[in-house]
């Protein structure tokens, strides 16, 4: 079911449950969570809606069709993605204990993950596009995407980590191992496409 299908209930639902799913932005939110706190978790919140609209906006107008044009084009984005989110796992794997004061997180990083995050193509070809209402699913997309945001920035100041360099060093590791993790199923995906 299409965007252009589902009822507003409905197109919600589907957002939240991709959304509120792990993968590298959600990662890095917890961890900006963890390292900033709530209140500078939320000042990154701009660069991962700009690194969202940066691929879903196109996707939602054109996509289909360039894709439908362009099928390698894909596969390319997909490795593309697969590449970014591996150099995060190796940067994030080599922060040093003693640099738990200089947040690993950054806007750039957070707005090239998110642009590149694969959610991006199913939000951007299949949720979004809705001729009669693209303008209000793009509103509930944004509104959507801010909230979880604060959801997962939310549980990553819960977790601790500021003045707590060996929790903040835990939880690096960790997001390093995912999105290690995360790239090979995207290079396996990219391949085998």
């Amino acid at each position: 079911m299409t965007g252009a299908m589902m009822t507003g209930l409905e197109l919600t639902f589907a957002i939240l449950a991709l959304l509120l799913t792990p993968g590298p932005t959600n990662s890095l939110m917890l961890l900006a969570g963890a390292e900033r706190g709530m209140a500078g978790a939320m000042r990154l919140i701009p660069a991962e809606l700009a690194g969202y609209l940066v691929t879903v906006l196109p996707l939602a107008l054109l996509g289909a069709a360039v894709l439908a044009e362009l099928p390698a084009l894909r596969i390319a984005v997909t490795l593309a993605a697969a590449g970014w989110v591996a150099v995060l796992a190796v940067r994030l794997w080599r922060v040093p204990a003693a640099g738990a004061a200089h947040p690993a997180v950054g806007p750039r990083a957070l707005f090239v993950t998110t642009a590149l995050n694969p959610k991006a193509l199913i939000f951007g070809l299949v949720l979004l596009p809705a001729p009669d209402r693209l303008g209000w699913n793009l509103a509930l997309f944004v509104v959507l995407v801010g909230l979880v945001a604060l959801l997962w920035a939310g549980l990553g100041a819960a977790l601790g980590g500021r003045g707590q360099p060996r929790a903040l060093m835990l939880l690096r590791r960790l997001a390093s191992v995912f999105l290690g993790a995360m790239s090979l199923v995207l290079m396996v995906r990219g391949v085998g496409a």
